[in-house]
């Protein structure tokens, strides 16, 4: 099979997209290089290759180039540039901002002029409306997000989307607005059905459907979306673009037919207007990575069906790939990007070769057939990607997909083409509405019976692959029945192999999870699972706990250490989402749940492991709320594990007769702050591993340098959540203690003496003027 440039495009843009991201500045220099050897040598081919890579990668570089500097994190800045996505509500607005001008509000600072492209959070905040012009005072940091097992990670999402920091708006002074919204098609569009009778459900599906405001769906409509795995019914997709561009081309290939009866097979110009209509529809729906996606593959297709000089369906997929690489390099590390032309691909490799099917009966057995075909791997492929899995998206999709693409498209559509006579367009759009209802009303007893699955980690990885390699046993070609009975049935038993590692007798496993400035200690051993605190919430509502685990979970024991919400705001997201069997806290707490009291010479075994309280007493009175926190020492064989909540100074004293010697592992109390951490504990405990868990770009500036520099003077080998992530670590089962960490940063990778000896105070920032 020929395949032309079309693979070559492909594989460089590929190659280019992964330079820019993997690479450090020295390719660009290799490239330039390479480049002049290709122009001197006249070979036009390979220049053209060349070109590309280098093309894709230095966008890459830009982005990348463009990050906040360190030295500007929680500083104030004015922006001045474009609004992209308003949503959110009047207490809160999210933004995203396309940077024009950046410059620090202070002297001495650095320059911010790559800064590019920011998201922001706005707290009561002036109407804003996207395409508007501000001027914004800022505070902003890198971007970063919380780094856990199977947990979200929103710093890579955040350079998916590119987007170079992320902060708030300041209130004083206040947001200046620079411009007014020019003309926008789109914004008209939304603004009409803001001032139309339509049920809030039918506003909002007909505003994402048809015109690519995904903003607009609320939290509960993306859970249920998620749940069913219909999640892909709900963007601008090619079938959206694919039926825009099919009906224009309807449309003009009769008007050709009025217009020359004999000749209009061959007119040229309905499959350019068709592709007219293609790239306006994706513009109207704002030019969005996935309406960027669909107008390039259905212009492709639209190549192919014209079948003048078009190529082939394989060297079309590989020349969409390579456009999409080309035009939007950041799509390589969008797993959306890869589900779409995998879909396709099989697609492909389902219907090449095969009859056009004929009548009613033929086009629904086609339906069935590859859905049922497409069903296996893209659950597979999602697993892979999200570690989630709706088991009931291949039946739900085989409803849901003609519901959505045959009647709900075509109608809220048509409602647009009719807009301007409202009594058409509110009957096309009440009839959507209706069907709109009904989906949800589906979805929603499809979830009852087969909710949402999010396995481990563990065990999401190698389900993936086992449903897509199904997939592709009965999708590929030429393949025998005995082959695909057996590989399939041989699969069918992974999920009996498949249990996600548990601790041994006598192993406790800890994971000091990354929750930013607030502590949340996972505790795990054969049949026990317990909580040291619950992370906090912060002034969005978000609880970092809500993202840790799928719903459902049981704990035995939740240990609140004391109730500061960075350690016990999480508390609701617990009863909200799961079992608990009790919860412990220091006498006096005010807490929103039931506590039993958690005070010294509690102790409990679970596993052949020890858990001992060592403080608080009973009694409280005349101890500041840090004081009273739980204090645990917890022992399996011969290691141990001490955790002090924010106890200070006064208490540490306390605890040195209790400790009867040293620790292995010390998750150090405040966070590494100066009130606690004091000489003369730290010289009893000698903790061999020191756990901060701490806020990155904290404006608390956890760890002290002062502790930072005890802990090292000792020798003890450091981690820190705000750099390392979530660390986890093993105790006991006859060997000594293992740690891990889920972000692995360059200084600890080469740092001088390995792991231990690579954390350094943290360097101390200019304060931020007030």
């Amino acid at each position: 099979m020929a395949t032309g440039l079309a693979v070559p495009l492909a594989l460089s843009a590929l190659g280019g997209a992964l330079i820019g991201h993997f690479t450090s500045c020295v390719w660009p220099q290799i490239l330039g290089l390479t480049l002049l050897a290709g122009l001197a040598a006249h070979r036009w081919r390979l220049l053209m290759l060349l070109a590309i890579v280098a093309f894709v990668a230095g966008q890459l570089w830009w982005v990348r180039g463009g990050e906040l500097p360190e030295g500007l994190s929680r500083q104030e800045l004015v922006l001045e540039g474009r609004l992209t996505t308003v949503s959110g509500d009047a207490g809160r607005a999210r933004l995203e901002m396309v940077v024009d001008r950046c410059r620090p509000r202070a002297e001495g600072l650095p320059g911010c002029e790559g800064l590019s492209r920011v998201r922001l959070s706005a707290y009561d905040a002036p109407p804003m409306s996207r395409g508007e012009r501000w001027r914004l005072v800022v505070r902003l940091r890198p971007p970063s997000g919380f780094a856990n097992p199977g947990a979200f990670d929103y710093r890579a999402w955040l350079w998916r989307e590119g987007i170079q920091a992320t902060g708030y708006v300041r209130r004083d002074p206040p947001p200046q607005r620079l411009e007014a919204a020019g003309v926008s098609p789109r914004r008209w569009a939304l603004s009409y059905l803001d001032d139309m009778a339509l049920s809030p459900r039918t506003a909002r599906w007909l505003a994402a459907l048809t015109l690519g405001a995904g903003e607009r769906l609320t939290d509960d409509d993306w859970d249920l979306l998620n749940a069913s795995g219909t999640t892909h019914l709900m963007v601008i997709s090619g079938l959206h673009v694919g039926l825009v561009a099919g009906f224009a081309l309807w449309l003009a290939r009769g008007l050709a037919w009025c217009l020359t009866p004999g000749g209009w097979r061959m007119a040229i110009w309905p499959w350019w207007l068709a592709g007219a209509a293609a790239v306006g529809y994706a513009c109207l729906a704002g030019l969005e990575p996935p309406a960027l996606r669909a107008m390039i593959m259905v212009m492709v297709g639209l190549w192919v069906a014209s079948g003048r000089h078009a190529p082939g369906p394989w060297q079309a997929w590989w020349l969409a790939l390579a456009l999409v690489e080309i035009w939007d390099p950041l799509a390589v590390w969008r797993p959306g990007s890869w589900l779409s032309f995998g879909a396709v691909a099989l697609l492909i490799l389902i219907w090449q070769g095969r009859p056009r099917p004929k009548g009613v009966a033929g086009w629904l057995w086609a339906l069935g057939r590859t859905q049922l075909l497409l069903a296996p791997v893209m659950a597979g492929a999602v697993l892979l990607a999200f570690a989630r899995l709706a088991p009931s998206a291949p039946l739900v999709n085989l409803v849901a997909v003609p519901w959505v693409g045959s009647l709900m498209v075509p109608l809220g559509l048509a409602g647009w083409l009719v807009a301007w006579v409202p009594p058409l367009a509110e009957f096309a759009w009440g009839v959507f509405g209706r069907l709109a209802g009904g989906l949800a009303a589906g979805l929603e007893a499809a979830v009852r019976v087969a909710p949402l699955w999010q396995p481990d980690p563990t065990v999401a990885g190698p389900l993936g692959g086992a449903l897509i390699v199904v997939g592709l046993l009965w999708a590929l070609p030429g393949l025998s029945m005995r082959l695909r009975l057996a590989g399939t049935t041989l699969l069918a038993c992974l999920p009996l192999w498949l249990t996600p590692p548990v601790p041994g007798p006598g192993v406790l496993r800890v994971r000091v999870h990354d929750v930013g400035q607030g502590q949340l200690v996972a505790l795990r051993t054969a049949h026990y699972r317990a909580l040291i605190d619950t992370g906090p919430r912060f002034a969005s509502g978000f609880m970092p706990l809500a993202t840790l685990w799928p719903e459902g979970q049981r704990f035995d024991d939740v240990i609140v250490s004391h109730d500061d919400r960075d350690h016990a705001g999480g508390l609701l997201g617990l009863v909200d989402s799961h079992l608990v069997g009790r919860y412990l806290a220091p006498p006096g707490s005010e807490l929103p749940v039931a506590t039993e009291p958690c005070v010294a010479g509690r102790h409990w075994r679970r596993d052949e492991v020890d858990f001992r309280v060592l403080w608080p007493p009973a009694r409280v009175e005349g101890l500041s709320d840090n004081d009273r926190s739980c204090v645990l020492l917890i022992s399996a064989g011969r290691r141990r594990l001490l955790i002090t909540g924010d106890a200070g100074a006064r208490v540490e004293h306390e605890l040195v007769a209790k400790l009867e010697g040293p620790v292995d592992v010390l998750v150090a109390g405040h966070h590494g702050s100066k009130t606690s951490s004091s000489p003369g504990f730290v010289a009893v405990a000698r903790p061999r591993q020191v756990i901060f868990s701490a806020g990155r770009d904290s404006r608390f500036g956890h760890p002290a340098p002062v502790v930072v520099r005890r802990f090292r003077r000792l020798g003890s080998c450091l981690w820190n959540t705000a750099d390392d992530g979530a660390v986890t670590l093993w105790l006991g089962g006859g060997r000594g203690s293992r740690i891990e960490s889920q972000r692995q940063p360059d200084w600890r990778r080469g740092g001088v003496g390995g792991e231990c000896l690579a954390l350094e105070s943290p360097p101390l920032k200019p304060a931020a003027p007030r």
